[in-house]
């Protein structure tokens, strides 16, 4: 019989445990500085798309934004935001580096990075923005990806997003195809008394496995929710939809997987 065991039992982590126990974890920001940067790129292109003066007050601006635009005009202003941030050569590297220790401790050393990383932007009470209940494996991600989830504001209640943990998504397994017909509300109606509206405050970053049920809903509080998402999977565990190259990129392959990947036997052998 084989027997899957940690070689390290010692080395365990205690966001790995809170992992394995709930599919999720928060955890303090590793690069806080690397955080604020990005926070301060994301209003600065706000700023410049509205034609504002500068502030000195992230914070206030990005939680403030619906005074300044309307549903109707929010995907201009959340382009403008991620393609700034995309063109800085140091975006990516930094968003890693937010909870690299905590990736390396659940997922693994060699890692790959969703290419492009995406932008929420939630304004109060409006409901073109809504993301309903799912797990991204329904639509051919791989079980083995994990989500890195970074608001850029405080997030609580409506609005934060939602997740059903591990225990709970597991037990409603069965509710899904019973609600199949009635669509994602019939999903969420059957599911709500067990899902967590999860409370991050800014500083702080979520990672979950997308196998776990969650969304958001309309946000009933008075400010604007920012965050930013974007998936890690070990390298070498199993792909879905979403390939190497296409939709993910390495970021920390290790001598021996390099070599090994770009290695093709002579002429004459059977591969």
């Amino acid at each position: 019989m084989v027997v899957f065991d940690d070689f390290e039992p010692g080395q365990e982590h205690a966001d790995c445990t809170a992992f394995l126990r709930d599919g999720y974890v928060v955890i303090k920001a590793e690069n806080r500085s690397g955080l604020d940067e990005i926070r301060a790129l994301a209003a600065h292109s706000a700023r410049h798309h509205l034609g504002l003066s500068d502030s000195n007050d992230d914070d206030r601006l990005l939680n403030d934004i619906h005074h300044h635009v309307g549903s109707d005009t929010l995907n201009a202003i959340r382009l403008a935001a991620i393609n700034a941030l995309r063109a800085a050569a140091w975006f990516r590297p930094t968003y890693y580096s937010l909870a690299r220790d905590a990736l390396q401790q659940i997922v693994g050393n060699e890692l790959v990075m969703q290419r492009g990383i995406g932008l929420s932007i939630q304004l109060p009470e409006d409901e073109s923005s809504l993301l309903p209940i799912h797990a991204d494996v329904w639509d051919g991600d791989s079980p083995f990806e994990v989500v890195v989830w970074v608001p850029l504001v405080d997030c609580w209640r409506t609005k934060s997003m939602f997740i059903l943990p591990l225990d709970k998504d597991r037990v409603h397994h069965g509710n899904v195809s019973a609600n199949q017909h009635g669509g994602a509300e019939a999903l969420f109606t059957t599911v709500e008394d067990d899902v967590r509206f999860l409370d991050i405050p800014y500083g702080s970053v979520l990672v979950f496995s997308q196998t776990l049920m969650h969304g958001n809903r309309v946000n009933r509080e008075t400010e604007t929710r920012w965050s930013l998402n974007c998936r890690f999977k070990s390298a070498m565990s199993p792909y879905a939809g979403k390939k190497l190259g296409e939709f993910f990129e390495p970021i920390t392959l290790r001598p021996a997987s390099k070599i090994a990947l770009a290695y093709r036997l002579p002429d004459g052998f059977h591969e």
